[in-house]
């Protein structure tokens, strides 16, 4: 292998760590806030995971796609084979959850924020919007997951 190909593969696993942790890290401290029912806590995780997910994943959702059909070139694997074909069809199935995720942060955020300084519970809708937030993430993160085994294990997949 070259050494153009080990570095792409290098930051294709970074980006692909990094997605998997920030994912699980940002759904932890989330449901810990959450959990708390404190205003003041839920303000200031969510904002914090608002950063987290520009920084971060934004930034590895945009690299993810690049090496990875750049590493495949490198290395003379078709873009058609099946678990590459199947590994970018839940690519777009993450982020069709992800991004709406990205727009509840910052609404639990904003919501969290105004309860804190009024010093008053979380609203309803707070709660309400954090319930699909969570329910965006399983299947997202059920999706990482499994392209994570899909770059591991390389299965034959006939399409």
């Amino acid at each position: 292998m070259s050494l153009w190909a080990d570095i792409l593969r290098w930051a294709h696993v970074i980006g692909a760590t990094v997605l998997f942790g920030t994912g699980a890290g940002i759904a932890f401290f989330m449901l810990m806030a959450q959990r708390s029912g404190r205003a003041d806590l839920v303000a200031h995780v969510a904002g914090t995971v608002v950063i987290a997910d520009t920084i971060f994943t934004a930034t590895a959702v945009i690299v993810q796609p690049i090496t990875g059909v750049l590493l495949a070139q490198a290395l003379g694997w078709p873009l058609y084979e099946g678990w590459i074909v199947l590994s970018l069809l839940l690519y777009v199935v993450t982020g069709l959850f992800w991004l709406p995720v990205v727009w509840i942060q910052i609404r639990i955020r904003n919501l969290a924020r105004q309860a804190a300084i009024e010093n008053a519970p979380l609203p309803a809708e707070e709660k309400r919007l954090f319930r699909i937030w969570f329910a965006c993430g399983l299947p997202a993160f059920a999706a990482v997951l499994a392209i994570l085994w899909l770059m591991v294990t390389r299965p034959e997949i006939g399409f």
